[in-house]
């Protein structure tokens, strides 16, 4: 492939159309973990408060019990139809969900099928949030040229963390202009509305995507039909690669993320307006790391980072959490915190591209997603599940360990892997 400035200027705009959906979709899923407290008494009975926010969280989980039913289908989607068709599809799921849970009249309104339709807007965007992975890891994998795709294929976390910022960002601007009524009444639908409407902006600019050439040849060529069945007969390893690769580094990134502001309100004992600050102040830091190490990857190779994210891991994550525990200063908190991004930078960076370059063309976007999904699913979403598990049998440091020895289960899948910015089933062409 000629690398003329035109193919240069038309690979940036696919990949720019890729990474700003990814953000879109994020910023969705994350939109209703963070106003659950305002809508959960429009959708449920009205009564016990603990109820209606166990009820608001179940349907919560079970989106997340979507993304490997999502990550099969759309993988299959995006293998046989192309990676365009099928982030395409990803985001109109995502902007069906949201609208229809902005628009939902409340319980007093309409009964049982407030929250049946809530539940039916959740399975929608649990299916998109789970195509949405493979699709566009591999659609940035392969537009990227080789001596850039770790730089390019990291604005998948970039836009990632970008989505979580933007939810919390949105929630902070509402409680500053509406009372809290006006939030609990009617606010809460503003948040919905806004991904809704950028889900459709970003469609039209998927439309217009280029499609990618590694889906062209493997379709002139007439390669293989994209299945799970297909995928784990024929590519056993690479599948299991992904799942063993996944299994520490989506934990690590749940505990040092997601879990982490919990961790610092009920473990640390700072508020939880600190707490919320330092994981924004540190998670930004983070994101902008993202791009570095792809670009790093790019000069060195993969297997180094995720040695790297492997044995750090192993040895500071009991340290870090520990140290942690007891400290009441915040800028030393946002140091540890910090500290603890840095390190599974190495695994979020790169972890996209190097599951695309293990599969040929004909089954990437299945094999980069179903095997992360199942492994997402089964560590990343159980992570604070378990880390309040152990805390409530007053063994918390149980969790520490327990992160511990899943990245080392990772640490040996590295060291045995070959690098594959070196080996890539990703050609140029």
């Amino acid at each position: 492939m000629t690398d003329s400035a035109a193919d240069r200027r038309q690979r940036l705009k696919s990949i720019i159309g890729g990474s700003t959906g990814n953000l879109v979709e994020w910023y969705d899923w994350y939109v209703y973990s963070a106003f659950t407290l305002y809508f959960a008494p429009i959708f449920f009975p009205a009564g016990d408060r603990t109820a209606q926010l166990l009820n608001a969280a179940a349907i919560f989980a079970v989106g997340f019990l979507m993304r490997p039913i999502g990550a099969w289908i759309m993988g299959v989607y995006a293998d046989s139809r192309g990676r365009k068709a099928g982030l395409t599809l990803s985001v109109s799921l995502m902007c069906a969900g949201s609208l229809l849970i902005a628009v939902t009249p409340s319980y007093a309104a309409i009964g049982w099928l407030a929250p049946a339709i809530l539940v039916l807007a959740r399975l929608m965007q649990g299916l998109s949030v789970g195509g949405e992975y493979g699709a566009s890891a591999t659609y940035l994998s392969e537009m990227a040229g080789r001596s850039r795709r770790g730089f390019f294929s990291s604005f998948q976390y970039v836009t990632l963390i970008s989505g979580q910022l933007l939810a919390l960002l949105v929630l902070l601007v509402l409680q500053a202009v509406l009372t809290e009524p006006q939030l609990e009444s009617w606010g809460w639908r503003i948040p919905f509305l806004i991904g809704g409407v950028l889900a459709i902006v970003v469609f039209y600019l998927r439309r217009g995507l280029e499609e990618t050439q590694s889906f062209k040849n493997a379709q002139a060529a007439e390669a293989p039909k994209s299945s799970s069945l297909a995928l784990f007969r024929h590519y056993p390893r690479q599948a299991l690669i992904v799942m063993a690769l996944t299994a520490g580094g989506t934990l690590a990134f749940y505990a040092y993320s997601t879990y982490m502001q919990k961790f610092l309100v009920n473990t640390s004992g700072f508020d939880r307006e600190t707490a919320t600050a330092i994981t924004a102040a540190a998670l930004f830091i983070y994101m902008l790391l993202q791009p570095v190490a792809g670009a790093l990857s790019d000069k060195i190779g993969r297997k180094p980072l995720m040695v790297g994210f492997g044995v750090l891991g192993v040895m500071f994550t009991w340290p870090i959490f520990t140290k942690l525990s007891v400290t009441g200063d915040a800028y030393a908190a946002f140091g540890i915190v910090l500290g603890a991004l840095v390190i599974v930078t190495g695994y979020t960076s790169i972890n996209a591209v190097v599951k695309a370059e293990l599969f040929p063309a004909h089954i990437r976007a299945l094999g980069v997603a179903l095997p992360y999904a199942l492994a997402n699913t089964i560590f990343g979403g159980t992570a604070e599940y378990v880390a309040l598990w152990f805390k409530s049998r007053g063994m918390e440091s149980g969790f520490y360990w327990y992160v511990t020895a899943m990245i080392g289960l990772s640490l040996v899948t590295y060291l045995r892997m070959r690098d594959t910015r070196k080996h890539s089933e990703i050609l140029e062409h």
